[in-house]
């Protein structure tokens, strides 16, 4: 009886796994699961800890052994998701940014949507122009420290906040500025809230960035927004998508395809291509969230979608929640006293170490960013322009969008956008996606030509490790050979038609057998079945039997004895 009891609580305690999750604010939730948990388990515990309500905003982030970032499903086991060993770490944040973050209902969501924001900020995911930059970063330290008090605050104090990815000593001046002139008064709630109305307004708020390429070899990034599909490159939105412009979101391997319709323009199709094919399929599933979260207008409309081909079974997902319009309905019931809000105020943090722990972090080494900038710019000196636009396929013509898109620039800002005054370079938010070496080059050149300093901290999501300056210069090399005798995107292309043409013929093939072998099954064998018979009897096969059928037997069977005979004479 005692080694059953034992043996039980043995085999109880192997179902159970320890989760540890990463919260906006940098503490951490550990709770424990079962094997069977789905992920809305999970995320119900999260937000009953959190006091959160409005909770559709907000999902799961984890990383897969293959160093790539996923959202966790709700609907799928935790464990079978993860596939990785025990204890599970994962990280809690904004999902589906508020197309308008000022109109939520409670306190506790639009401070949670800050702290996001205030990490895109500091990770380079929001990128802005200075003015707005300063802005912005008075207001946090407004939220964070409160009014200006020569007492408490000497000269300088605002260089001891870590803001952004880079800082220079008049933009520090210019925030310190701000927060003694303008802020004066304002409550940390206050703050937060001018905070998410000023976010808003910027090109790339709301912006999740995905590394990719263009059908040009140009590096690009695409993301999902609450009012569209964005392409960025250099410091430009070469590219903006109206939800309801977008037909169709497709991916193969790792090209990913964007069809777009548009009244004043024909059906366009927009060509992208991701390092890894995980990495694309993590790009389609994001892209067939966001859409039905931010376009439907209930939940009830949402439908399977499928990446699949006429012959080849491709992969299936359904996005499982409500859509916006029904979040903010549910919202507006929303009937309890506010719950209380405990701000980390002056609690160390990654995103952004408060003032009272020391000043900020240095960045890489003046000696190592020249080595790493001079290996670079030897093998790619003629990618250093990268602010242009993105070449589209038109699906009608199959020529390129390029001109077009070049010469309406100039007639409308509505398509491409200066959105800073730098390169947009958001290297710490998409460090856990596997890129191939070249990749990896392409990235931190644009980081240092365009000023840019090297991580100054990694998110603990991201386990990659950033490389020397003599493994830099080894990659350097061999990414000038990837340039003079790769073939890039286009040969890709091409070998992956002939994939297709191969394939087509395969199965062509294999049908004109199979009707073959049914064929002379049905003329030559004897086989009594029924489903034959009544094939047999009817009228147009005996027609084809004996005026076709039998004489192209004979015709045969004669060229084969004339062969056979004249094998025999020679």
């Amino acid at each position: 009886m005692l080694s059953r009891l034992m043996s039980g609580s043995s085999r109880s305690l192997e179902r159970e796994y320890s989760c540890t999750v990463r919260l906006l604010d940098d503490s951490e939730y550990t709770c424990t699961i079962q094997r069977d948990a789905k992920g809305q388990y999970l995320f119900d515990l999260l937000c009953h800890h959190l006091n959160l309500l409005e909770k559709d905003y907000f999902g799961i982030r984890f990383v897969d052994p293959d160093k790539q970032r996923h959202w966790l499903e709700f609907t799928k086991s935790v464990v079978k998701q993860l596939r990785s060993q025990p204890p599970f770490t994962m990280c809690f944040r904004v999902k589906f940014y508020p197309a308008d973050p000022a109109a939520l209902k409670e306190e506790i969501t639009r401070y949670l949507v800050f702290l996001q924001i205030k990490r895109d900020l500091y990770h380079g995911r929001l990128l802005c122009k200075t003015s707005d930059a300063a802005l912005l970063a008075a207001y946090i330290l407004q939220a964070e420290i409160g009014d200006y008090d020569p007492g408490k605050h000497p000269e300088g104090y605002s260089s001891k906040f870590q803001f952004f990815p880079k800082h220079s000593e008049k933009l520090e001046k210019k925030i310190a500025e701000i927060h003694k002139t303008e802020l004066s008064g304002q409550t940390p709630a206050t703050s937060e809230l001018n905070f998410l109305r000023k976010a808003q307004t910027l090109e790339t708020y709301g912006v999740d960035p995905h590394p990719c390429k263009d059908v040009s070899g140009n590096a690009a990034f695409l993301a999902f927004t609450p009012f569209g599909f964005v392409v960025l490159q250099g410091n430009k939105r070469v590219h903006f998508i109206k939800w309801n412009e977008v037909t169709k979101l497709k991916f193969e391997g790792k090209t990913f395809y964007l069809y777009v319709s548009q009244k004043e323009e024909k059906k366009i199709i927009l060509t992208y291509f991701a390092p890894t094919p995980e990495a694309c399929k993590h790009l389609w599933k994001c892209g067939i969230e966001n859409q039905a979260f931010y376009k439907l207008e209930k939940s009830s409309q949402v439908r399977t979608v499928s990446s699949s081909n006429l012959f080849f079974k491709g992969s299936r997902f359904r996005y499982s929640g409500r859509v916006a319009k029904e979040v903010m309905e549910s919202s507006a019931k929303i009937k309890r006293e506010p719950p209380e809000i405990h701000r980390a105020g002056m609690v160390p943090s990654r995103s952004c170490p408060s003032i009272t722990h020391g000043p900020r972090l240095s960045s890489v080494p003046r000696t190592r960013r020249r080595a790493v900038h001079i290996s670079i710019m030897e093998g790619l000196e003629s990618l250093r322009d990268s602010a242009h636009s993105t070449p589209v396929r038109s699906s009608s013509h199959g020529d390129t969008f390029l001109p077009h898109v070049r010469s309406s620039r100039a007639d409308s800002n509505e398509r491409v956008a200066v959105i800073a005054d730098e390169a947009y370079s958001p290297a710490d938010s998409v460090l856990p996606t596997p890129v191939a070496e070249h990749s990896l080059e392409l990235m931190l050149l644009s980081r240092q030509i365009n000023g840019a300093t090297c991580s100054i901290e990694e998110e603990k999501e991201s386990e990659a490790s950033t490389p020397t300056a003599a493994e830099v210069e080894a990659l350097g090399g061999e990414l000038r050979a990837l340039c003079q005798g790769h073939g890039g995107p286009e040969q890709e292309q091409v070998n992956k038609f002939v994939l297709s043409v191969l394939r087509l013929l395969l199965v062509t093939m294999g049908l004109l057998f199979v009707l073959l072998l049914l064929l002379i099954i049905l003329t030559e064998s004897d086989l009594d079945i029924a489903f034959f018979r009544d094939i047999r009897q009817t009228p147009e096969f005996e027609q084809f039997h004996y005026q076709y059928f039998c004489p192209l037997r004979r015709w045969f069977a004669c060229k084969i004895r004339s062969v056979v005979s004249l094998l025999i004479d020679t």
